[in-house]
């Protein structure tokens, strides 16, 4: 799919297909996965649409319903499409994910703390849905809470550099200075561009 030759090749066969038989799920999903692949976000839109009408099990087409409308930045049709995804498949740990941190770009963090802690529930290795709630955590003020996450993350993944980040901003709050410090030093040290303003207001702090 990713040679532009294959994937008009694919897109011609499943043209073929659904003259053949309009209402094929399967098909219709294939062709919004070749659209979005392309980047053609506005055509894929109908036929993930036309595939989860016609299945009653096409949860994967929710979910990447939720991701064009997150790059259009529509963020309640994001928290639509995911939740129908859950409805229709409730163990699907990514969907509870997707939904927490659309709410928590909302600013709705009870609602997104719900989410992400029902994905980590559900797959404790969705190391995103961690540090998401981090900062759910921070949006709610329950900083002990956004630390013991952040701890917690550390010891599943103590590479993952945004983890590093959040925690130190966490600390932060809490005004735990040294700690944010020696949080925010792992984060660039792994890659993480931390955000420059961050860093400004810790060099103060920093000891001599």
């Amino acid at each position: 799919m990713k040679d532009p030759q294959c994937s008009e090749e694919f897109i011609t066969q499943q043209k073929q297909i659904l003259a053949e038989n309009p209402d094929c799920a399967n098909s219709q999903y294939n062709m919004g996965v070749a659209m979005l692949e392309q980047d053609r976000l506005d055509e894929a839109i109908p036929f993930f649409e036309e595939a989860i009408a016609n299945s009653g099990r096409m949860f994967e087409a929710c979910v990447n319903l939720g991701y064009i409308y997150f790059k259009k930045g529509e963020l309640e049709k994001v928290v639509e499409a995911n939740q129908k995804a859950v409805e229709i498949e409730p163990r699907y740990a990514r969907g509870y994910a997707n939904l927490g941190f659309a709410y928590l770009q909302m600013v709705r963090s009870d609602k997104a703390i719900e989410a992400l802690n029902k994905a980590i529930e559900l797959n404790p290795d969705i190391v995103q849905a961690w540090a998401n709630l981090i900062n759910a955590y921070i949006q709610e003020n329950k900083l002990i809470k956004a630390i013991e996450t952040g701890e917690r993350l550390m010891d599943k993944a103590p590479d993952f550099s945004l983890g590093h980040n959040n925690l130190a901003v966490a600390y932060y709050h809490n005004g735990e200075y040294d700690k944010a410090i020696q949080h925010m030093d792992k984060a660039e040290e792994l890659g993480f561009q931390v955000h420059p303003d961050f860093v400004k207001i810790l060099k103060p702090y920093r000891k001599k």
